[in-house]
């Protein structure tokens, strides 16, 4: 019961499944692993640009969006009354005007079809999803530290990863295992960085 994921808290289930995700951006490992199916040809480096591109399109948009899910989760399942003046939609349209660039149609009822805080077991508990994210960044930037070409510091990292985050499961708290793993607690300036949203570059 205390192997893998089992019995970590959700706020850091997704944290190992999200890290994995930020070596596709470097370009030796991307390239390493593609290859044209028919001719066997590297992946073109005009791909692998627009690629990396990708990545942090529109990331401020969609940092509000995950932001203003995470907040009506949170409040629909902790201060919501439905008895009271306000309707579901309405705390959602409300809501919406601190997190979104645009304003909500009166008409939307998105809520109807946000399965995940209903019937997908994350009733206030969306938010895991960026707070994983700022864990994952946080986590793969020790190895941006080390130096993602030094393999020798890059296996040292790995090593410690593996031994804390991967390997402890949930026998421990998640943030006590990160801040094991990483020698402090987490900040969310590689997410940043890595959203191109501060400077610098990203993964």
């Amino acid at each position: 019961d205390a192997a893998g994921i089992n019995g970590v808290e959700w706020d850091a289930v997704e944290l190992p499944s999200q890290f994995m995700e930020n070596w596709c951006y470097h370009r030796p490992i991307l390239m390493g692993m593609t290859a044209h199916w028919q001719t066997g040809e590297p992946l073109p480096e005009d791909l692998f640009r627009k690629i990396v591109a990708a990545k942090t399109y529109r990331s401020g948009s969609l940092l509000l969006r995950q932001l203003l899910f995470g907040v009506t989760d949170l409040t629909l399942h902790t201060t919501f009354d439905p008895d009271g003046a306000e309707t579901a939609f309405d705390v959602q349209q409300r809501l919406s005007r601190d997190f979104s660039l645009l304003p909500m149609l009166p008409e939307d009822r998105s809520l109807c079809s946000f399965s995940h805080i209903f019937s997908g077991g994350y009733a206030a508990g969306y938010y895991s999803y960026k707070w994983a994210e700022i864990l994952s960044a946080d986590a793969f930037s020790a190895f941006e530290d080390a130096g993602l070409d030094n393999e020798a510091a890059v296996a040292e990292t790995g090593r410690r990863f593996r031994d804390t985050v991967l390997s402890l499961g949930g026998s421990r708290p998640p943030m006590e295992v990160f801040a094991d793993f990483r020698g402090r607690e987490q900040t969310v300036d590689a997410l940043l960085r890595h959203s191109g949203l501060v400077g610098g570059t990203a993964a």
